[in-house]
């Protein structure tokens, strides 16, 4: 019997550290695979670039009008480049199919599951925002295109009707956001990865992101802080740019965080990827202009 009791504890003991090694391989793995799809974009958004003289519009106008692409996100033009040309033919077809169905919430491609645009790390990733009657499901991203330091700034890279040349980023490819990480809010209404509309009506907190606007950050401080939703920690200042966030914090919504523990990954305008840890927040504001002048050091 004793001689059980202490296999038991071994085998106990044993569990014990293997469960931590085994959750570190999944954070590990989660996150190379995170870095791939941020890759993947970059690829899409450059090759889009070469095809069209400009990297897409990080939100499009809402319009009726022709093409009918009215409130697109850059997630969907870059479709054909991810090699999902069905997904956009499916896309192109219902928006020009007549009546209102320019209308983009309507559109079957919103519904599509799209493993690019999702970070593994948020166990939320397959659930979509139930559409309302008339209104397809709603697919969600976990990256956000940079919209410069605030929503009405234009000196981002992928913002509100945005077309915008390589040539134009006088900082420097390699200096200057593309996408960044930001899980969709808590209850699954910003975020969506092709139909999107932003608190502002210009995609923001949706599919692009600021980096040094407090407005975003008041609004959600306003409208998500109360039940279901955990209170907001912090004030507008400390709820942009990059800082640590919680699914559950309807705040959180309004700046850059992953699940990654120790920052966000982003994709640079060279096509590169990296990891930038919360305590260098001070340099996401730099890093979203592409013409600022600004030095930033991320290291």
């Amino acid at each position: 019997m004793i001689e059980l009791l202490v296999v038991i504890a071994i085998i106990a003991i044993l569990i014990g550290l293997l469960l931590p090694a085994v959750q570190k391989v999944r954070e590990a793995a989660a996150r190379t695979q995170c870095i791939n799809n941020l890759k993947q974009q970059g690829l899409a958004l450059h090759a889009f670039h070469d095809a069209n003289n400009a990297l897409p519009k990080g939100y499009s106008r809402y319009t009726s009008a022709a093409p009918y692409e009215g409130a697109w996100s850059f997630m969907a033009f870059i479709l054909p480049y991810l090699e999902q040309d069905n997904a956009y033919k499916l896309a192109k077809t219902f928006a020009n199919s007549g009546g209102t169905n320019w209308y983009a919430w309507y559109n079957p491609a919103c519904a599509l599951q799209m493993k690019a645009f999702t970070c593994p790390a948020d166990s939320r990733g397959s659930q979509q925002y139930p559409g309302e009657p008339g209104i397809r499901n709603q697919t969600l991203t976990t990256y956000l295109g940079n919209a410069g330091t605030t929503s009405t700034s234009m000196d981002g890279v992928l913002y509100y009707d945005s077309k915008v040349h390589l040539t134009h980023i006088t900082d420097g490819t390699s200096n200057t956001l593309l996408v960044g990480e930001r899980p969709p809010n808590s209850n699954l209404e910003y975020g969506w990865y092709f139909a999107a509309y932003g608190y502002d009506g210009r995609g923001t907190g949706d599919c692009v992101m600021t980096s040094n606007d407090l407005a975003i950050a008041n609004y959600f401080i306003a409208n998500y802080n109360s039940s279901p939703n955990q209170p907001c920690n912090g004030t507008a200042a400390q709820k942009i740019g990059l800082q640590t966030g919680n699914p559950n914090v309807g705040c959180d919504a309004a700046h850059y965080w992953s699940f990654h523990g120790a920052g966000s990954q982003f994709l640079m305008a060279d096509g590169s990827c990296r990891l930038i840890t919360y305590s260098n927040n001070g340099v996401i504001a730099a890093l979203s202009t592409r013409a600022g002048g600004e030095v930033a050091n991320t290291n």
